[in-house]
């Protein structure tokens, strides 16, 4: 049963679940005092049998041999305990529930989750298998009547359904010693409970299918919220590059997220946190195979079907009865292949094994109808005395004899239109090179050969470079390739046999899991060395990962220390920081004005505004105050007051490298819609922010390959940034800006005892870097510094501020504190441009640290 907890129905169907909590089960109960390497892996069934006991009190279970998450602990380390959680594929009485949980535990290390009748049929065949799986294999809801209508009590199900297991996890874990590895689509929004609950926690996850490209996802209603919980994960698995690629599309596209490539890693900065994207297909247990190979029920089975198979050639198919497996398809191109070549009638059989279906729907129904109709047609059209082309299996075959047929087929043929892995041509390689168990010992050293024809749909279709790749939909065209798969010369069947049993024998399921492990070790190195916060509601809910220093900045705080201090340094970005980035209309409004000039008209201040804007822009814009210093450009114009005039910071006045630089610029301007140049005084910069993302951001690295090869004598400095791409001369930042004003101030007998430096973006971080090397500074020797970003994101600053409005406020009460001069005007002052470079001290602790950011910490 579903155990207590605060959360309420309207929580759930909001995703405004609180952290949950529950009572551990004395048997499940992890000592404290005892620390174990532990991996808990969570999916939605367990890796065990259960059948009901003869004299029907209770429940017998067994471990599911078939199950691939029995098999993923061969490639953890030997002592690391691995601890199951999921559902049971029976369901089990609310009465005998405790007494099943209990023996599950105790003799097989497993967590069972049961799920009400009615959340199991609305969560798994509802939102799972009608919404969920038809999407990720690439099947639009075109209309209501064809997956288009969104039920929504269905995804309530499935936030319910993933809960339970939350909690299920909740009540066995360690969170500070163990990892927790959760597998497949049923369970996306798991991430996200379990983080909440646990910031720090090293958690993994592994989609099995196909994830669509960005075309088809957005047209699921809860799209940002399934990519927010996935990305509460530390480590996000894929089969294939394809499906990672697609899902970082998304992100891009409707989070605004940029991946990294870090010494071969694939990497998303999320608030912070590093999130891993791990591709890695999925392999086969070799050892269940072989042992399976070497069964004597094996054996028997192969010399059954070695005579009822005298004289043919058979070709096998192995798939589940779902609407992706191309089924019907295969036996169109069967059809084909005799139609086009005579001498096979009699003599190729194909051979399908339909496994039984795991959804239910009208689509399956359909297609299961289609595909017997198929069948008896093509038997009907070519059969012979003692020869029928189609041996079609509709029932549960077992393993033992499923590898029989394995072995006596000549190919293998797998058509599936859109499969997220699939290990059926595995297991064939394997059972082919195993075949000398069955050969006569003149024959046991003969050459291993087999066959393929895969969809170039499916996952596994990669690894396998030896198959012959066909389209499904194409039926004339499979229909010759699975020609060509029996009438090959045997030497180039072994060639590719042996090259595919090299692969699939060295990249097992061990293999997989421990590398997946090894990465996720590495991702999580650095957990517990973070201050974690827990921010946001409902599925916007994500962990944000900062400095340890880093803290809210208290305006009590920052009042004393400025009302104690005599010779005060104020800079100043701009966009973001006093204007709102999202205001149409850019000039200060009368309230900025009115408080800077309140700054500027104390004797003790220097007050600068620090942008990447214009000089004419912020010359004008700020016209009223007199007494403000401004470093436009990020900060090559830079201006003390309004009576001096404009200096120019860069080492060279040669600006010969536009005529380079702008002809590549408007080549790619030219060849990227949406993408503009906007022309500075000192710089060009590319925007490709209203661009496709993801064709914005390759254009935007190649062009600053280009520029980089084209500008490389040049004194120029070429740089990316957020959707931009910026060429201007070297030596030019607000960094370097912000060291030549303090230092000038010391040189002029104003040695700052008060500094305050705030920004929103990444520009700003040069100054926030400039602040962070304050130490035994003897220009800033008992200073105050107050390095302060916009916004909770990762810093260089130790403070931040939740947006504009709060940095008006706090510059607001700064102003109040602020002395106009016993006489008229204070002019600032007029400094030298040496270049001398200098560290700055840190900030004294303040008594008084302020409030830390807020949620769950």
């Amino acid at each position: 049963m579903m155990p207590g907890s605060n959360t309420t129905l309207l929580d759930m169907i909001t995703g405004n679940f609180p952290a949950m909590g529950c009572e551990r089960p004395s048997a499940m109960t992890v000592p404290p005092s005892v620390i174990l390497d532990r991996i808990i892996v969570v999916a939605n069934q367990l890796p065990v049998k259960a059948v009901r006991r003869p004299d029907n009190e209770g429940w017998s279970f067994s471990w599911d041999e078939d199950s691939l998450l029995l098999h993923i602990k061969d490639g953890f380390p030997d002592d690391m305990e691995v601890i199951y959680v999921g559902s049971l594929k029976v369901e089990v009485d609310s009465s005998e529930q405790e007494d099943a949980s209990q023996l599950l535990w105790d003799k097989f290390n497993c967590v069972p989750a049961f799920l009400p009748p009615n959340i199991l049929d609305r969560y798994y065949h509802g939102f799972c298998k009608q919404h969920i799986w038809p999407l990720f294999h690439y099947m639009l809801p075109f209309s209501a009547s064809h997956g288009g209508q969104f039920d929504r009590s269905w995804w309530e199900a499935y936030l319910t359904a993933n809960m339970i297991f939350s909690q299920k996890v909740i009540e066995v874990i360690n969170p500070d010693y163990d990892y927790v590895w959760i597998h497949d689509y049923h369970l996306m929004a798991l991430p996200t409970f379990l983080r909440r609950r646990f910031n720090r926690l090293r958690m993994g996850f592994f989609l099995h299918s196909p994830f669509p490209s960005s075309e088809i996802y957005r047209t699921l209603p809860v799209r940002e919220e399934i990519l927010k919980a996935l990305l509460n994960s530390d480590l996000i698995g894929f089969h294939t590059f394809d499906y990672a690629r697609h899902f970082l599309s998304c992100c891009s596209r409707m989070l605004g997220l940029e991946y990294q490539l870090r010494r071969g890693y694939i990497e998303l900065e999320y608030y912070g946190r590093t999130v891993g994207i791990k591709i890695m297909p999925i392999g086969i247990h070799m050892g269940q195979i072989e042992s399976v190979l070497t069964n004597a029920d094996n054996q028997r089975i192969v010399e059954e079907l070695q005579q009822q198979f005298a004289g043919k050639t058979v070709l096998l198919g192995v798939d589940d009865m779902d609407i992706f497996k191309g089924v019907n398809l295969k036996f169109l191109a069967m059809e084909e292949m005799l139609k086009q070549h005579p001498p096979l009638r009699g003599r190729a059989v194909l051979v399908q094994i339909a496994n039984p279906a795991r959804g239910k729907g009208k689509d399956l129904e359909e297609i299961q109808a289609e595909i017997q109709e198929s069948c008896e047609r093509i038997n009907e059209n070519f059969r012979q005395p003692g020869y029928e082309p189609i041996v079609f299996i509709n029932r549960p075959v077992s393993l033992s004899e499923r590898a029989a047929y394995y072995t006596i087929a000549e190919c293998v043929v797998v058509t599936a239109v859109r499969d997220g892995m699939n290990v059926t041509p595995y297991e064939y390689i394997v059972c082919r090179q195993g075949i000398q168990a069955f050969e006569s010992s003149s024959d046991s050293n003969a050459p291993k050969k087999s066959m393929l024809v895969a969809s170039e749909f499916m996952g596994c279709s990669l690894s396998l470079s030896g198959a012959i790749r066909v389209n499904p939909w194409n039926i004339e065209a499979t229909a010759e390739a699975l020609n060509l798969a029996i009438s090959m010369v045997d030497g180039e069947k072994q060639l590719r046999h042996e090259k595919h049993y090299k692969y699939v024998s060295t990249h097992d399921v061990a293999y997989w899991s421990r590398s997946f492990f090894q990465d996720l070790e590495r991702t999580c190195k650095d957990h517990f060395r973070q201050r974690c916060w827990g921010i946001g509601f409902s599925f916007s809910f994500r962990v944000m990962a900062l400095d340890p220093n880093f803290r809210k900045l208290s305006v009590d705080t920052i009042v004393s220390d400025y009302a104690r201090s005599k010779s005060r340094a104020i800079l100043l970005d701009y966009d973001g920081t006093v204007m709102p980035q999202t205001s149409i209309n850019k000039n200060p409004s009368q309230e900025v004005i009115s408080i800077i000039n309140k700054l500027c008209g104390d004797v003790n201040n220097t007050v600068f505004v620090v942008s990447g804007r214009g000089k004419d822009s912020l010359g004008s814009w700020f016209s009223p105050c007199k007494k403000l210093g401004i470093a436009a450009e990020h900060g090559y114009f830079l201006r003390w007051s309004t009576d001096k005039e404009w200096e120019t910071s860069g080492h060279s006045t040669d600006f010969g490298w536009i005529q380079l630089a702008e002809p590549i610029m408007k080549l790619y301007t030219e060849a990227t819609d949406g993408s503009y140049i906007e022309a500075k005084e000192s710089a060009l910069v590319w925007h490709h922010q209203d661009a496709d993302p993801d064709f914005g951001s390759s254009q935007a690295k190649e062009m600053l390959d280009h520029l980089e090869s084209v500008l490389a004598n040049e004194p120029v400095a070429v740089k990316s940034g957020q959707f931009i791409v910026e060429v201007k001369p070297q030596g030019i930042s607000k960094g370097i800006v912000a060291e030549k004003i303090l230092r000038s101030m010391a040189e002029n007998g104003r040695q700052v005892d008060f500094v305050l430096c705030i920004g929103d973006d990444r520009s700003d971080e040069d100054m926030f870097e400039v602040m962070g090397n304050a130490i035994n500074s003897a220009i800033l020797s008992n200073t105050s510094v107050f390095a302060c970003t916009v916004g909770q994101k990762p810093s260089k600053a130790e403070y931040y501020l939740e947006d504009t409005a709060e940095v008006i406020r706090m510059l607001e009460a700064l102003s109040v504190n602020s002395y106009p001069p016993p006489t008229a005007g204070f002019s600032a002052l007029q400094v030298s441009s040496s270049d001398r470079s200098f560290n700055l001290r840190e900030p004294q602790e303040a008594n008084n640290e302020g409030s830390a950011p807020g949620g769950n910490s």
